[in-house]
């Protein structure tokens, strides 16, 4: 541009109101809502900016100054960039990376996969996205928990009909079999996470095995002509569990479930690297032949430097157990903390309650306020004012579940513990004390 051309002014255009443009958004993207959890973490982070003191347990991820990434994935990522593998990747993933994956499942879950089965992803969304747009029709019929993560949104944008199955805290949020098994007729499919996002518990053997027996039952059932019901299943955070909980998964209950599994998985929440963007899809061969050519267009690979270096991290045996052990004493010491200040506050009276932590980064919290009134006068009506007494009079970020579609004004919600220190912790739960004790 030369030094006496104008400048372009362009502010007023790009800002005018989709309201005073009607139809310039397409009705899918018009009508799909944005991520109730984000909308939260933003309003938070703009009180943090202000110099409010928050300990902030509403988003799923990672502060590096609490857990860092392995340094061997560190070291390994520079190497690569240093090494120049900073051109685009295989779409389907490195091959390097592909067989390191077959190779840590097989080590880790005794489970033996050919490498056409694994697709690299960026995380593990695209693999949640890329399975429903490979599987689903719109007005087929998708069977999930409530609460349970973003299912609700993935149905919308791909047409598909969503069931969810509202789960309770006697069954640790998690599906069960009975309330699962009348709505597996038709459908097309079924969509698991253990452990689960939002509430932090996982699935028993008994339980899964079950679930898996009327998948096959259910898969039996149908003729030659109907498309089989397929479960996908979630366990992202598998290598999170705590104490005696032991992570299970469908194929190892059932061998035969490797027809229809779909597993999500990745290093974002197991190597607290939830910005390396490194996921993979494992999965029947002619499902991932046809999710990889759909999230080609899409662009949905990991960066090349990034899976060159997952790639080595997953061989490397010692460096993992050791990141793992003090990943799990973090994570633990954190929500232990947690759930045993809001487990004093209900012995005392108090009208809270949790969910004692079995895997992930989550604690399922009660604080059930509806009916009480603040000292300003303020009726505490829905749990979107609960959670915002809770952000202004304890300094506390919480996410409802109604976040995660589950419906109903019952008090529950996610608190995630990946972004905040012990002293964060400590210093919240005498301030949620003071505050509850001042409602009436």
């Amino acid at each position: 541009m030369s030094q006496a051309a104008a400048v372009i002014d362009t502010t007023e255009l790009v800002r005018t109101p989709a309201a005073q443009l009607p139809g310039r958004i397409s009705t899918p993207v018009a009508t799909l809502e944005g991520s109730a959890i984000l909308k939260v973490a933003g309003e938070i982070r703009q009180r943090i900016a202000a110099g409010e003191k928050v300990c902030n347990l509403t988003v799923g991820d990672f502060d590096p100054k609490q857990f860092p990434i392995p340094a061997y994935l560190e070291s390994a990522i520079v190497d690569a960039l240093h090494e120049r593998e900073t051109n685009y990747p295989p779409s389907l993933g490195m091959p390097a990376l592909r067989e390191a994956v077959i190779q840590y499942t097989e080590r880790s879950l005794g489970l033996r996969y050919p490498v056409d089965s694994v697709l690299v992803t960026s995380g593990s969304r695209p693999g949640v996205y890329g399975t429903y747009a490979t599987l689903c029709d719109p007005g087929d019929r998708v069977v999930y928990g409530a609460p349970s993560w973003n299912n609700n949104y993935y149905c919308h944008m791909v047409g598909a009909e969503p069931v969810p199955v509202t789960c309770t805290v006697e069954d640790a949020f998690l599906p069960s079999p009975a309330a699962i098994a009348p709505h597996l007729a038709g459908a097309r499919l079924l969509a698991l996470n253990s452990p689960l996002n939002p509430c932090g518990t996982c699935y028993t053997a008994d339980a899964l095995g079950q679930i898996c027996d009327l998948v096959l039952e259910e898969n039996a059932r149908r003729g030659p002509g109907e498309r089989p019901l397929y479960l996908m299943y979630d366990q992202v955070y598998w290598q999170l569990t705590f104490g005696d909980v032991e992570h299970v998964d469908p194929v190892t209950l059932r061998p035969e479930m490797a027809r229809y599994t779909i597993y999500i998985d990745g290093i974002s929440k197991a190597f607290a690297s939830t910005g390396v963007r490194v996921g993979w899809v494992i999965a029947p061969t002619d499902i991932i032949e046809k999710m990889n050519n759909f999230l080609q267009h899409v662009g949905t690979w990991a960066p090349r430097a990034e899976q060159v270096a997952s790639a080595r991290l997953l061989m490397a045996e010692e460096a993992i157990q050791t990141y793992r052990q003090e990943l799990i004493a973090g994570a633990r010491l954190r929500l232990d903390a947690l759930y045993n200040g809001i487990a004093a506050l209900r012995d005392a009276g108090h009208p809270v309650d949790a969910v004692a932590p079995q895997g992930a980064i989550y604690l399922s919290g009660r604080f059930a306020l509806m009916g009480r009134t603040t000292p300003e006068g303020e009726r505490l009506t829905t749990n979107d004012d609960i959670r915002r007494w809770l952000l202004r009079t304890a300094g506390l970020g919480v996410v409802p579940f109604n976040a995660f579609g589950m419906d109903g004004e019952n008090g529950w919600c996610r608190l995630s513990i990946g972004a905040v220190s012990m002293a964060e912790i400590d210093g919240a739960l005498p301030r949620l004390r003071a505050g509850l004790e001042a409602l009436r």
